[in-house]
């Protein structure tokens, strides 16, 4: 028992111990990571970070930048500078579901604000999202009309109207257009014969890259008429031209007729590939596409053959600039390829249309639903400086880092919470403010932000400033911030040094850091009281500070890269600061919840949470695993999770009444359309088989047995008869014989001997 209690003892004073060595760490860690004593201006101290502050009071001996608790202490309240950021609500509408017809009507709130921050200080708002009810709809439907496409065509035209009544039942506030496209009118493209390039095929119209048929219009009966008479074209090779048609569908915005306040759906239909940039050069055609409108006043596109296709980076960025939805209606054998296009365009989904296209109406309604069931908030910010995080707990009570919203009905509301932040001020004082926006992908609606970046404090302002001041040795500077900020060839605590001096390193006091017995931590030369930080051999590595104490190459390395390279972070006083989409103590953690986004839509399949870029699964009664969080010991699977979706997905197609948004997260591929039944087995012949089989494998068995048997006693005989011929025998008796005849003497006859022979 006391040796129990000696050991308790011993262990409670280790962790007395411990704890006290903890805390001395924090302490010295506190001390020597404030980075806001290496700053010697007032705009940089605030820039730093949002724990530092200045002090403007006149004489002061301690640092003026440093942290604001430290300050409160040793400055004047009055006298302290530390500005927090705000936010200003400048348009804030309620949401409303009028319709064009009589306002536009309002589907994210606020509409815009004013916000100022500091770096590294994290701002926050809330932003409000809801579908408006009746909202217009712009539909237009760009198809395929190379040969092969011909039944399509005739089954499109009968089902326009069917098509146009369908869209009136979600809105009354319609408009349908028509599309044609077939490829480039250059070989290889198409066959450059004279006669070819006039009738392709049999029956066929010239071709061409692009023709708008019939722009949007209310006129939806006129579909049906236009659809019928456009005339079916052939090409040579089977990629077509659609990208130069999307292009073109897109940004000519007046000669389509797209509406500032609508939902715009662009339909591309297909049966094969598609060629894109680069491949203009097959044809002889180098110049790059210019993302432009060039359409004659018969709507044919006029530049063909003489600009490139264009690439898939530039219908991305004209998807998102117009707000534009992409729906892929396209046939089995293409579903794959058209899948993986969709996903890299903001905004785009994809459908199986029938070699047909019988079900057109049904998968129009069917993405339409899958758009319309979610919502995507995102941004124009393409700089690495600026960053926004999006935080939403959907219609759930469990609020997580994302940016969609799934499972939406019209006239629902959600709320998305968005962090903004910047890492470091720019240099030019042009580019501290900004104006961004934060959009539903695939609606005009948005939030304008008008950035300011708190790079500058108010003292240090032309307006705030005292030039020529006499605290700055009789004018030889400006006195802003309690400082003075001296003129050309003067340095010094009030400017009294001058550069022409012949002994300018008599004074040293005040280049001294802390403890240090180095001035200017050994990497500077002292004047006047003030360091002049050494110049390094690399034109990029910097050392600065006010005792030289800082540079940019010392931080964390990764591959050999400080912060793993400039385009994951900078390095600042020997910490990294991470660029957008980065962070980890060397920028070398990917700050991205896009790879861990489960097949369920959520984060990490909502048991565990994304670092790095990859799920880090809970652990607790239930541990999780699997890359998305998705598995455990005693979970039925993924075919109990996604069972409901399969089901609704399959009544769907018996009953079209059946909404299925809920599964618009999960891509569904149809295996088996129709079943197949195997043949009854043939048993008598089975069985009848095998036992011939066995019987037959006995029979060659047995005769393959015998003869070796008789290969080789034939063998053994010929041995034998050679042995046989080659012996040589002596004639000898044997000597078991015994003759017929024996004779017996008596030894006691005296008489002569007669023979039995003579007895008779």
């Amino acid at each position: 028992m006391k040796t129990m209690n000696k050991v308790r003892k011993e262990i409670q004073s280790s962790k007395n111990v411990i704890t006290l060595i903890f805390i001395i760490h924090m302490i010295f860690e506190g001390v020597t990571s404030n980075k806001c004593l290496s700053k010697e201006r007032c705009g940089q101290c605030i820039a730093e970070s949002d724990l530092c502050a200045w002090c403007t009071q006149e004489n002061f001996g301690s640092p003026r930048c440093d942290l604001l608790t430290n300050l409160k202490k040793t400055c004047k309240e009055s006298a302290i500078v530390a500005p927090t950021g705000s936010l200003k609500l400048i348009q804030d509408m309620s949401l409303s579901d009028k319709g064009a017809k009589e306002g536009e009507a309002i589907q994210i709130k606020p509409q815009e604000l004013r916000i100022r921050v500091r770096p590294n200080s994290v701002q926050k708002l809330k932003v409000e999202f809801r579908l408006a009810v009746d909202y217009p709809i712009d539909l237009y439907y760009l198809m395929d009309l190379s040969n092969s496409m011909a039944d399509d065509k005739a089954k499109l035209a009968k089902l326009g109207n069917k098509l146009a009544d369908e869209m009136k039942n979600i809105t009354t506030n319609f408009r349908l257009g028509f599309g044609s496209f077939v490829d480039k009118t250059v070989a290889p493209y198409v066959n450059s014969h004279p006669d070819k390039l006039k009738e392709p095929c049999p029956r066929c119209a010239a071709p061409y890259g692009f023709h708008n048929n019939m722009p949007l219009s209310e006129k939806t009966r006129e579909f049906a008429r236009k659809v019928e008479n456009a005339p079916v074209s052939g090409n040579l090779d089977a990629p077509e031209g659609g990208f130069d048609a999307l292009m073109q569908a897109i940004v000519c915005k007046e000669e389509i007729g797209w509406r500032n306040t609508s939902r715009k759906l662009l339909v591309f239909s297909t049966d094969n590939a598609f060629h894109y940039a680069g491949d203009g050069k097959l044809g002889g055609i180098i110049a790059p596409n210019d993302e432009r409108c060039h359409l004659d006043n018969k709507g044919y596109y006029t530049m063909s053959s003489e600009l490139d296709y264009p690439s898939l980076s530039q219908i991305n960025k004209q998807i998102r600039d117009h707000k534009i939805n992409m729906i892929f209606a396209v046939t089995r054998d293409q579903v794959a390829l058209y899948d993986m296009l969709s996903k890299r365009l903001a905004g785009s989904s994809t459908g199986k249309l029938e070699s047909d296209s019988s079900n057109v109406v049904d998968l129009v309604r069917q993405q339409y639903d899958k758009i319309t069931s979610a919502v995507e908030m995102t941004d124009d910010v393409d700089e690495t400086n600026i960053r926004l995080s999006y935080y939403s707990s959907c219609l759930g009570d469990k609020k997580e880092q994302t940016n969609v919203c799934r499972g939406l009905k019209v006239g629902q509301k959600v709320t998305f919470e968005v962090n903004l932040e910047y890492a470091f001020c720019p240099q030019e004082a042009s580019e501290r403010k900004r104006t961004l926006h934060i959009f539903p992908v695939g609606l005009h609606d948005h939030l304008t932000i008008h950035l300011e970046m708190m790079c500058e404090c108010n003292c240090e302002k032309p307006e705030n400033a005292e030039a020529s001041s006499p605290k700055c040795s009789e004018g030889n500077g400006t006195f802003e911030c309690g400082i003075c900020n001296c003129n050309s060839r003067r340095y010094g605590k009030e400017c009294e040094c001058d550069a022409s001096d012949t002994d300018p390193f008599l004074e040293v006091k005040g280049c001294f850091n802390g403890d240090d017995s180095r001035p200017c931590s050994g990497v500077g030369k002292c004047r006047c009281g003030r360091c002049y930080c050494d110049q390094r051999q690399h034109p990029d590595e910097k050392i600065y500070g006010k005792y030289c104490e800082c540079n940019n190459y010392s931080c964390d390395k990764k591959d050999g890269k400080v912060c793993s390279g400039p385009d994951h972070g900078v390095c600042d006083c020997g910490n990294c600061k991470c660029l957008t989409g980065w962070k980890g103590e060397d920028c070398s953690c990917r700050d991205s919840i896009e790879s861990c986004m489960g097949p369920n839509g959520q984060i990490c399949s909502g048991n565990g949470y994304c670092d790095c870029g990859a799920c880090v699964c809970n652990s607790g009664e239930q541990e999780y695993f699997g890359t998305f969080c998705h598995d455990c010991a005693t979970c039925p699977g993924m075919c109990n999770d996604l069972r409901d979706c399969v089901e609704c997905f399959i009544t769907y197609q018996k009953d079209t009444t059946r909404n299925c948004s809920t599964c618009s997260s999960l891509t569904i591929w149809p295996i088996e359309k129709i079943e197949e039944c195997p043949e009854p087995v043939d048993v008598i012949a089975i069985v009848s088989g095998v036992s011939g089989g066995v019987v037959a494998t006995g029979l060659f068995l047995l005769m393959l047995w015998k003869l070796l048997t008789v290969i080789h006693d034939r063998r053994e005989w010929a041995k034998f008869e050679k042995e046989r011929l080659m012996a040589k025998w002596n004639q000898g008796q044997n000597p078991l014989y015994k003759e017929v005849e024996t004779t017996y003497q008596n030894p006691a006859y005296g008489g002569t001997t007669r023979s039995f022979e003579n007895m008779e």
